[in-house]
C-alpha cells in the first residue's frame, strides 16, 4: 500500500464520487478507478459501494479513511521537520518559465514561498515547454511551467492557469469581423496563423492546430525549429493585413493602433499552463510554491 494510493482513497471519500476526486487529483477516472481497485485487492476487502450517484464508504473504508487520514499526516510533518536539516529545503528553486505567462500568476507562489521559507531565493530560466521538460528530466530544474501535462507516473502536476484565448488583427479587419460575441474562428479564412514551432511544445501545437484546421483555417508556413515567437514577431505579422495571432485576453504588450485585440466567439481555444516537478522531490518551498497557485486559479 502506497501513499498515493492513500491519497487518493482519500480524495474520493472527501468528493464523494470518482469524477470529482479525479479531477481533485488531475488523474483521468479510469486510472483513479483502478487504483482504488488495486487497493481493495491488496486489503481483501470492500471499500467503497459504487452507484450512479457516487460512491458511499463502506464500514472498512471509513476505518481506512481514519487510519489513512493519520498516516498522511504524520508523513506531511515529517517531511516539513526534516526540511530543516537538509541542504536543499530552502535554498534555491529553480523555476522554468514559458513566455506569455499571466501578470498575476506567481504573485501569490511567491508570497507564500517568501513566507514559509524566506531564505529561499528563486532562479528563473525563460523555457519552452519541451526544453523545461528536458531540464526537469536532467536535474537541471525543480518546477516548471508548462503548456502541456507531462504523460506518466516521473512528474507531478498541477494545473496553474487557464486563459481563453483571442485573436490579434489589423484594426480595420477586426472591426470588419467582430460580432456581438467577438470573432468566429471561421471568419478567419484567408488569413495565416502566425504559430510557434511545434518542437516548442508538442502536444499544445497539435491541439491548437486541430482546432484551427475544424473550423477551415490555413495553418501557413510551419515555423522554423529555431524561431521564438515573442511579441514583436506576432505584431510584425500582424500588422502586414495577411495573418492573425492567438493571445490571451490580458496581454502584456502594448498594442500599436493599428492592431486590435479581439475575444473569440465560444472560446474555442483554451491554453493551460501546468506546474511540473519531479514526483520524488519532497522539498518543503517546493511544496509551499506549488500551494500558492491555487489562490490565482480560485479567480479564474
Amino acid at each position: 500500500m502506497e501513499l498515493r494510493e492513500l491519497r487518493a482513497f482519500v480524495a474520493v471519500a472527501e468528493e464523494g464520487g470518482l469524477s470529482a476526486a479525479a479531477r481533485r487529483l488531475h488523474i483521468t477516472q479510469p486510472a483513479l478507478s483502478q487504483t482504488m481497485s488495486t487497493l481493495e485487492r491488496q486489503l481483501g476487502v470492500e471499500l467503497l459501494v459504487r452507484s450512479s450517484t457516487g460512491v458511499r464508504l463502506t464500514d472498512a473504508g471509513m476505518t481506512l479513511l481514519t487510519e489513512a487520514r493519520a498516516v498522511l499526516a504524520r508523513h506531511d510533518r515529517a517531511l516539513h521537520t526534516m526540511a530543516a536539516y537538509t541542504t536543499d529545503g530552502c535554498r534555491v528553486l529553480r523555476l522554468g518559465i514559458p513566455l506569455e505567462l499571466p501578470s498575476d500568476l506567481l504573485a501569490a507562489s511567491l508570497e507564500q514561498l517568501t513566507s514559509a521559507c524566506p531564505e529561499t531565493r528563486v532562479q528563473a530560466r525563460h523555457l519552452s515547454t519541451a526544453a523545461q521538460l528536458a531540464a526537469l528530466q536532467a536535474g537541471e530544474l525543480d518546477v516548471g511551467l508548462l503548456r502541456e501535462r507531462p504523460a506518466g507516473q516521473e512528474f507531478d502536476a498541477h494545473l496553474v492557469a487557464r486563459e481563453n484565448l483571442g485573436v490579434l488583427l489589423a484594426a480595420e479587419q477586426a472591426a470588419e469581423l467582430s460580432g456581438p460575441d467577438g470573432v468566429r474562428l471561421d471568419a478567419l479564412g484567408g488569413l495565416e496563423w502566425v504559430g510557434f514551432p511545434r518542437s516548442g511544445s508538442p502536444a499544445w501545437y497539435d491541439e491548437i492546430t486541430a482546432i484551427l484546421r475544424s473550423h477551415g483555417l490555413s495553418l501557413g508556413p510551419a515555423a522554423p525549429d529555431d524561431q521564438v515567437l515573442i511579441a514583436e514577431v506576432k505584431l510584425a505579422a500582424v500588422n502586414t493585413g495577411k495573418a492573425f495571432a492567438l493571445a490571451p485576453p490580458n496581454w502584456s504588450q502594448p498594442l500599436p493602433d493599428t492592431i486590435t485585440w479581439s475575444a473569440l466567439a465560444g472560446h474555442p481555444i483554451v491554453r493551460r499552463t501546468w506546474a511540473v516537478w519531479s514526483a520524488e522531490s519532497h522539498r518543503r518551498d517546493l511544496a509551499n510554491f506549488i500551494v500558492g497557485f491555487d489562490e490565482h486559479l480560485l479567480r479564474l
